[in-house]
């Protein structure tokens, strides 16, 4: 039991970054919380924490035990939810993390039917444009785009989307289409860096990946300010296509360069694989994946 509580306070301490903030979350006093991560410290033999009277760090230790430490009581708490039925009745929050655009057009309409189906269950959903450790962050469910270096995921397929190079019908009567990507160079260029490197983006020419030197005049971290520029007139951007199905199909965007743009991004629901999925979770994938894939076609754009 005093293994538990000491990997359970040094958990709070560091995902808080603060033992008041810890102990608050823990409904223990400071001094306890502090007892408990010293009580751990000693027996290891190592020191988990850099302090200083305004910051606290994780040492090269202490980030390896939080790993480990986040693993071993996820684990319990699925193996205690598991003995008290909770594999048969979905309970519980529920932690999704998704692309910011995806999230916005595919994950948050779903949710208010899934909540009304499991009345049990309530729902984080935190929308960002990175790679989310599932383990390290708390979360239950990922929805990511492209192929999974993690082998330790398990993985539903719900679609597939495709890069797509896109620019306003008046630009391209302004500036002309360019035929082959090697025709960009002579473009202005919107790049969306999350997506892309900073000076060139790579087509499907044959059986292999090409790159095309582009010098874009905009930078931006995220798709849809790419996208609004485009809209606008102000050049030629390259997205993923369910982010500019609806300027596509209305007409404030035109797709260029398709015959290189073959190449197909797999969409896929991911959990932490484990001996047995809790429910909520299962429950999510399972309605997530029905209403996505009846989406399959606005996903991919083609």
């Amino acid at each position: 039991m005093d293994r538990f509580r000491e990997l359970t306070a040094f958990v709070q301490v560091a995902d808080e970054g603060a033992f008041n903030a810890a102990a608050r979350r823990l409904n223990m006093s400071p001094s306890a919380v502090t007892r408990l991560v010293g009580a751990l410290e000693e027996r290891i033999g190592a020191r988990l924490f850099t302090r200083t009277t305004r910051s606290l760090a994780l040492t090269e230790a202490g980030s390896r035990l939080h790993a480990d430490a986040g693993r071993i009581l996820a684990e319990l708490a699925e193996a205690e939810a598991a003995a008290a039925g909770e594999h048969q009745a979905p309970r519980g929050t529920l932690r999704i993390t998704a692309p910011v655009l995806f999230g916005q057009f595919h994950i948050a309409p779903i949710m208010p039917g899934f909540l009304a189906a499991y009345p049990q269950v309530s729902a984080n959903l935190d929308l960002l444009d990175r790679v989310v450790h599932l383990l390290e962050e708390g979360i239950d469910v990922a929805l990511r785009i492209g192929s999974l270096p993690d082998s330790s995921l398990s993985a539903v397929r719900v679609g597939m989307v495709r890069l797509v190079t896109v620019a306003s019908p008046a630009y391209l009567e302004a500036a002309g289409t360019p035929a082959t990507p090697g025709d960009l160079a002579g473009h202005q260029t919107i790049n969306a860096s999350n997506l892309h490197g900073p000076d060139e983006w790579h087509f499907q020419c044959g059986p292999s990946l090409k790159a095309a030197r582009i010098a874009p005049r905009l930078t931006t971290n995220t798709a849809a300010p790419a996208i609004e520029n485009a809209m606008a007139g102000w050049g030629i951007t390259r997205v993923l296509s369910y982010q500019v199905a609806d300027a596509l199909a209305d007409g404030r965007l035109v797709e260029i360069l398709r015959p290189f743009e073959d190449r197909e991004l797999p969409v896929q629901l991911v959990h932490s694989e484990g001996r047995r999925v809790a429910a909520k979770t299962r429950a999510f994938i399972d309605f997530a994946a029905r209403h996505l894939r009846a989406q399959a076609g606005r996903l991919s754009a083609i």
